[in-house]
């Protein structure tokens, strides 16, 4: 993305002069002839660097701290310049917040090269440096300037799926190189004009334009799903998904990390403020979240032209099936008392179907007949329920067996009431997220 500078100076030939030497492709450079416009300015576009000029009339300290209290959350460079060369002038300015002082006449050259040098450290300062892209901060600095933009824009947020169980199990150094891969094929896809950014350690932002936002999308989850396979083992490959282990996380089954990407565009909606199209780009994004593959959606203009974005209900059902009457029993009392609709479903095969749970418990029967199993299996297969998670419960210590069938996590009789809970709210949690 471009760097912003506002030059504030009163001066129509010294403010141009400094406008020329610094303006190019890579940075746009805005001058304002009063402090109005100029407050206004850096409310809008959140600028890099600000050069302010004596010429303004006050005390050139009072419009240092002005500025600097105006940008306590964003903390641009401040750049004084002055006629004076006096040291007293120069420490007072200092200590107003400006971040350096020129006294003027400066030379060209000189004068660009300290700008750039404010400019690399400002960048620098707000780098992720595991990605070596500019960080939450300075993308939601993105953000707020696309905001205030005439032109037409597309916002792209791309997620890491299954991340942390991936770098659970492969180690933080392992999954910090899926990162860097996935950064670098996210770089290919852009031109000059783009900006990429990261928004947290598994997300991304992308600002493009309306045309090539599709094409960038299509091309991420494309690309992702064909390298993802080699961050894995010949085992994990072989079995087709990942076995957690450690304490906490014994026995889930994790799918292959995948990536959601949720796109919104100008043409969809006005908006107002950077909460309004973080939290579209946020929805969008859960939307477009799949169990198991890559897939992308973009937010399409309705008709009314209103509530754009789907809303969805919270899923609280929980099914429980199971022959222990007394489990089962306790389990529903269990679950209803912490506010979710649990049903207990005695025979699936004359089971109708209604919304689709969040959870299903699932007993897989005996060790010669295993019915649960081929149950699991066929739940599994429902478009419906293809967002719902499966925890089979076993007599036989099968754990591999049982997560071959679709089971999202094997829990071995007898086990703690308190674990299972545990894991149907995670789970509760995590359907809902997607979606």
């Amino acid at each position: 993305m471009q760097t912003v500078t506002l030059i504030i100076d009163k001066r129509r030939e010294l403010s141009v002069k400094y406008k020329k030497l610094l303006e190019n492709d890579g940075s746009v450079v805005i001058i304002s002839k009063n402090m109005i416009s100029a407050m206004k300015f850096i409310q809008d576009k959140e600028p890099d660097l600000i050069i302010v000029s004596d010429s303004m009339g006050a005390d050139l300290g009072e419009y240092c701290k002005e500025i600097r209290a105006l940008t306590y959350n964003m903390r641009p460079v401040i750049v004084a310049t002055s006629k004076s060369a006096d040291f007293k002038d120069r420490m007072k300015i200092l200590q107003c917040g400006a971040d350096d002082f020129i006294s003027e006449p400066i030379n060209s050259e000189e004068f660009v090269v300290r700008m750039k040098a404010h400019l690399r450290r400002e960048f620098e300062t707000n780098l992720d440096t595991k990605k070596m892209i500019p960080n939450k901060s300075y993308s939601m600095r993105a953000l707020k300037r696309v905001l205030s933009s005439k032109g037409n824009w597309a916002c792209l947020m791309i997620s890491v799926d299954n991340f942390e169980d991936y770098a659970e199990v492969y180690t933080r150094l392992a999954s910090e190189k899926l990162l860097q891969t996935f950064t670098a094929i996210i770089i290919s896809s852009l031109v000059n004009e783009d900006y990429l950014g990261s928004l947290s350690e598994n997300e991304f932002l992308i600002i493009t334009d309306e045309v090539r936002s599709e094409q960038i999308a299509n091309f991420l989850t494309f690309a992702f799903d064909t390298v993802s396979e080699k961050f894995y083992s010949p085992t994990d490959i072989s079995r087709g998904f990942v076995i957690m282990q450690g304490d906490a996380q014994a026995g889930k089954r994790s799918e292959f990390v995948h990536v959601s990407i949720g796109v919104v565009t100008s043409k969809t909606k006005k908006y107002s403020s950077i909460t309004d199209l973080y939290r579209d780009l946020q929805n969008i994004r859960q939307l477009a979240k799949l169990p198991t593959k890559s897939n992308y959606l973009i937010e399409r203009a309705k008709i009314s032209g209103e509530n754009s974005v789907a809303k969805r209900d919270y899923n609280k059902k929980v099914l429980v099936m199971d022959k222990d009457e007394a489990m089962t029993e306790l389990l529903t009392v269990i679950l209803r008392l912490q506010g979710y609709d649990a049903e207990v479903v005695t025979n699936f095969e004359g089971y109708i179907m209604g919304k689709a749970p969040a959870v299903v418990i699932l007993d897989a029967g005996d060790n010669e007949t295993r019915k649960g199993l081929e149950i699991c299996q066929k739940l599994k297969q429902l478009s419906d329920y293809e967002k719902s998670k499966v925890i089979v419960t076993s007599v036989f210590h099968e754990k591999e067996t049982v997560l071959k069938f679709g089971a999202d996590l094997y829990l071995p009789k007898p086990y703690e009431m308190s674990t299972l809970v545990g894991w149907i709210d995670t789970f509760v949690k995590e359907v809902n997220e997607v979606g």
